[in-house]
């Protein structure tokens, strides 16, 4: 029996990267899910990977800024598999790019609608099913960029550093119901997200960020799975309000990028398939 087995899960962003992986993941332990994403083509293609690894799961077009759209996601994995047991509020984007100076209030908005609200609508829209259910995990994806100073965009980092506090907040809220509320927190990761913003695409990424931590290879989204699969399983059944850092030692090391320039234009890095 797989460690999820009769579980049902939503998964943001699971159109591709460490959504993908996870969903792919989480089917073969036996779990239903949930593939919420704007990303038709790549939703649907995870699908098909989901089914093949031996789960159950649908595509629901997902804008994760928008509530209805959250509320709706949520309602599908109970129209279609009956109860929710696990939410992985992981779908994210680069935002705001730029100094602080040029950033624009829309940009700024933008940014932590996304990466911040979608969490909180997440994880709110979550407690009802869940609590019908006795209990559940919900998972979000910070970032070790919101536990460094500048280890990755500056508003980026800011709503990450959200993530962290919200999701300690929430656990404390939520325990009485059993329901644990975790984030993680990604270190370097080869994902489309960043690829597309590295000249020579992924295998340029892969060797920028194979020298950037301890373990001298990049993250993959497998890695950010493995953590997922605990989290949602009943193996971590007494662990809540934690952020647990998946980096390959660069935290440890300390920031290795605190040197560096990230004075890039001012500009909108939106999800990982549309064009800026």
């Amino acid at each position: 029996m797989g460690r999820l087995e009769n579980k049902v899960a939503v998964i943001t962003g699971a159109a591709s990267g460490m959504g993908r992986a996870t969903a792919i993941r989480f089917a073969g332990e036996g779990a239903a899910i949930v593939i919420a994403d704007l990303n038709e083509e790549g939703g649907e293609a995870a699908v098909r990977q989901c089914r093949e690894n031996g789960g159950r799961a649908v595509f629901q077009k997902t804008d994760v800024s928008n509530e209805a759209a959250i509320q709706a996601a949520i309602a599908r994995a109970l129209s279609e598999f009956g109860r929710l047991d696990i939410t992985f509020n992981n779908a994210g984007l680069g935002g705001a790019l730029g100094r602080l100076e040029d950033t624009t209030v829309e940009n700024w908005d933008r940014t932590f609608a996304v990466l911040l609200r979608s969490v909180f609508l997440g994880i709110k829209h979550s407690i009802p099913a869940m609590r019908q259910a006795g209990g559940g995990s919900i998972i979000s994806t910070a970032s070790i960029a919101g536990i460094l100073g500048q280890a990755g965009p500056l508003v980026y980092s800011v709503a990450k550093a959200g993530v962290i506090h919200l999701t300690k907040c929430a656990a404390v809220e939520l325990g009485k119901d059993r329901i644990r509320v975790n984030c993680i927190c990604p270190g370097g990761i080869n994902t489309p997200l960043l690829q597309k913003h590295i000249p020579g695409g992924e295998p340029v990424a892969r060797q920028i960020l194979e020298v950037m931590q301890p373990l001298a290879r990049a993250g993959a989204g497998n890695d950010i799975a493995g953590m997922a699969l605990y989290l949602a399983s009943d193996d971590a059944e007494w662990v809540t309000g934690t952020a647990m850092v998946v980096d390959g030692g660069f935290v440890a090391r300390g920031n290795a990028l605190a040197n560096l320039s990230f004075d890039v234009p001012a500009m909108w890095s939106g999800p990982s398939f549309e064009k800026n």
